[in-house]
């Protein structure tokens, strides 16, 4: 079993940043992918990120160049750095996890293992 705890949710004005961590335990393999996705009210859960145990990325299109997820493998931990954040971005941000250690881009859906309760990102105008 494995155990995610997202952190660093929160209020902030649009074209602000917020960093979100995700930090894993309990019976994590030895290598594995991790991601992020998101579900803002009344819409279904989407994905925006996800990192390699290599560290090679991929991201939803929307979230280019102003999202960057990265990962620290000794702390078992996984960031999203989000910036220049829309009204839009308002969702519940979920932290994903995958016991295989390569995330092949359209597979993101595919065989996530365990998800984080979520954590509430609030951008107001």
């Amino acid at each position: 079993q494995v155990q995610l705890v997202e952190s660093g949710g929160g209020s902030v004005q649009a074209g602000g940043s917020l960093r979100l961590s995700c930090a894993a335990s309990g019976r994590t393999p030895s290598r594995y992918g991790m991601g992020w996705f998101r579900q803002a009210p009344g819409k279904e859960r989407e994905f925006v990120a996800a990192i390699n145990w290599s560290g090679g990325t991929y991201y939803a299109g929307s979230m280019k160049g102003r999202f960057t997820i990265s990962r620290d493998n000794a702390k078992n931990t996984v960031s999203l750095q989000m910036n220049s954040l829309k009204r839009e971005d308002t969702a519940v941000y979920f932290c994903a996890f995958y016991t295989r250690e390569t995330v092949v881009p359209g597979t993101q859906w595919y065989g996530v293992d365990y998800w984080g309760k979520g954590t509430l990102v609030t951008v107001s105008s």
